[in-house]
Parts: structure tokens; sequence; C-alpha cells
């Protein structure tokens, strides 16, 4: 579903893209790319706070976050091993609606338990903005928040249920957005609650 005037264009709201089995199937994906690149916490730049999310990485790049800064890189921070690579049901999926002929190199993954958030940013660590950033909710609902290109403005609050795919591409791909809550209890996909966000993305130059 195209989300018309109410939200900027090139933004796709995709509620209950992947079945419950579909949901299953990728979690049970996951878990085994988990214990071969398992989740680490970043810390910010120069202050070494700790974000509230876990996350780890899938592709030939993975985003990173530590006191050097933020940047992508083909090796997990801990073990310095190669990131697992993208599963073929994400490449397709980019294939699907991102609309984009490169391939993604990067599909980070964030893993909010109940009390965690992602404040108000945007995706601006790549080489180019030509490509989406398309994004899947695994597990408890979000308050996902959209604003515009430039930080302060209005915002626009979506519901993110488990299944539901979100697409930032054209005047969207570089608008703040963040997650304002996790509702805690809302699906019971993944054992021990929280929420699994992935998101695909194109580092370098098409």
């Amino acid at each position: 579903m195209q989300m018309g005037d109410a939200f900027p264009q090139g933004f796709q709201y995709l509620p209950g893209y992947f079945s419950e089995k579909d949901q299953r199937e990728l979690v049970g994906l996951l878990r085994e790319f988990v214990a071969e690149a398992p989740l680490f916490t970043p810390v910010m730049p120069r202050t070494g706070k700790e974000f509230s999310v876990r996350m780890t990485n899938l592709g030939d790049l993975g985003w990173v976050s530590d006191l050097k800064g933020y940047r992508y890189q083909a090796q997990h921070p801990v073990s310095g091993r190669n990131w697992p690579a993208i599963p073929e049901v994400l490449i397709n999926l980019w294939q699907k609606v991102g609309h984009c002929a490169a391939p993604p190199e990067a599909c980070l993954v964030n893993y909010y338990a109940a009390t965690a958030k992602m404040g108000m940013h945007q995706d601006r660590d790549e080489k180019t903005f030509d490509a989406p950033v398309v994004s899947v909710s695994l597990g408890d609902a979000a308050i996902f928040k959209l604003g515009g290109v430039k930080r302060g403005g209005p915002t626009k609050s979506l519901r993110l249920q488990s299944g539901d795919v979100v697409v930032l591409g054209g005047d969207a791909r570089l608008c703040y957005h963040g997650i304002d809550r996790i509702q805690g209890g809302s699906s019971s996909l993944l054992k021990d609650g929280g929420r699994l966000n992935l998101t695909l993305r194109r580092v370098s130059p098409i």
C-alpha cells in the first residue's frame, strides 16, 4: 500500500507482508545467524553511551557504532569474523519492493527489549541515497515515528506489527525516523519477547 499524501513520496507501508508461517521461518534462520554473529551492544561515538538495542548484521558489510564513529565494515567487531550472508528470502523482498537493480550489501539486525527505543535519526552513512532502506518488523509491535528531512519538524506515527514491511525510498530516503516505544507482550513470535527489526541497505554507489 502506498501512503499517498499522508507520508512523503517514496515511503511504503506494507502491513502483514510476511505470513505467520514466514515469520517463524525467518526467526528460525535468524537464530542460526545470531549463533554465528552474536548480538552485541553498540555505543555512541565520543560519549561511549550504550544503545538500548543490541544488534548484529548480515551481508558483505555491517553497520557498527563505537567510540571511533559510525561506519560499515566487513567483520563482526567482537569476533572479527565476516558477517553471515543475507538469506534469499530477504534478497527476494528487496527485489520485489525496493525497486533497485543493485543488491543490498547490508542487513542490520536490531533487537529491542520491551524498554528499548531508537531516537530520531537519518540513515546517511551509506555512499548512495539512490537505493532505499527496506525494513522488516518481527515480534512485539512498535510505535514508529517519521519526520521530514530536517531534525525537529512535525512527525507522524505508525504502529508496526510483526510481519510488516516499511520502505524508505525517494523523497523519504533521508527522512528522520525512530522507534518511540515497544508494546511488550503484543506478540508471541519471539520466545523471550521483544522486537527484531531488519533493515536492508545498499552501501556502495549503484
